[in-house]
């Protein structure tokens, strides 16, 4: 059995769970998600927690149980809670700013870098070296915060980029002077 896939989610108050026919819909406070069901699993709502079951113990569904565990988990957390990733630029003069609805970055090129989020995505810029990208759905929020990343990733040599918040980079030493 599943040990993640076996453990009940407690609903919060404001959190709502119903499952029609292949689909399941979470409601909340930030917003509300959906998600389409496989058939290997069954999702049940009673006395304020949801519990996920596999019909057979085949290896998809015994895939599926612990997946889908997570992602009804992961979807009553961002209805209630929501979802932040924090990115941190270092290098110099590698700035972010929002102008409008757009994010615009200096990265070092000769250009600036335009980028424009979902509209289920809140990007924020405390200041000029930080980037706040939430949500209510962790996926895309993650995925949103993995493109804003790959516009300039870390570089071992100097740690110039853009890096999550209290990711680490293995710095390389530079070439020997001549022995």
């Amino acid at each position: 059995m599943s040990r993640i896939g076996k453990m009940p989610i407690r609903l919060a108050d404001q959190a709502k769970v119903e499952v029609k026919e292949n689909m399941i819909n979470v409601t909340g406070p930030k917003g509300a998600l959906s998600q389409a069901l496989v058939d290997e699993v069954i999702i049940s709502v009673a006395d304020g927690a949801v519990t996920v079951q596999r019909k057979d113990d085949s290896k998809r569904a015994r895939a599926m149980h612990g997946l889908y565990r997570m992602l009804v988990s992961n979807m009553v957390e961002g209805v209630t809670k929501g979802f932040t990733r924090k990115l941190e630029m270092s290098g110099v003069g590698y700035r972010a700013e929002l102008k409008g609805d757009l994010l615009a970055l200096t990265l070092g090129y000769s250009h600036m870098i335009y980028f424009q989020a979902p509209a289920e995505i809140k990007i924020e810029v405390p200041d000029p070296t930080t980037v706040l990208v939430s949500g209510i759905d962790k996926a895309l929020v993650g995925q949103i915060a993995a493109k804003i990343r790959s516009f300039r990733k870390p570089e071992p040599y100097r740690g110039k980029g853009i890096k999550y918040e209290g990711e680490v980079i293995r710095r390389k030493e530079g070439k020997a002077a001549g022995k």
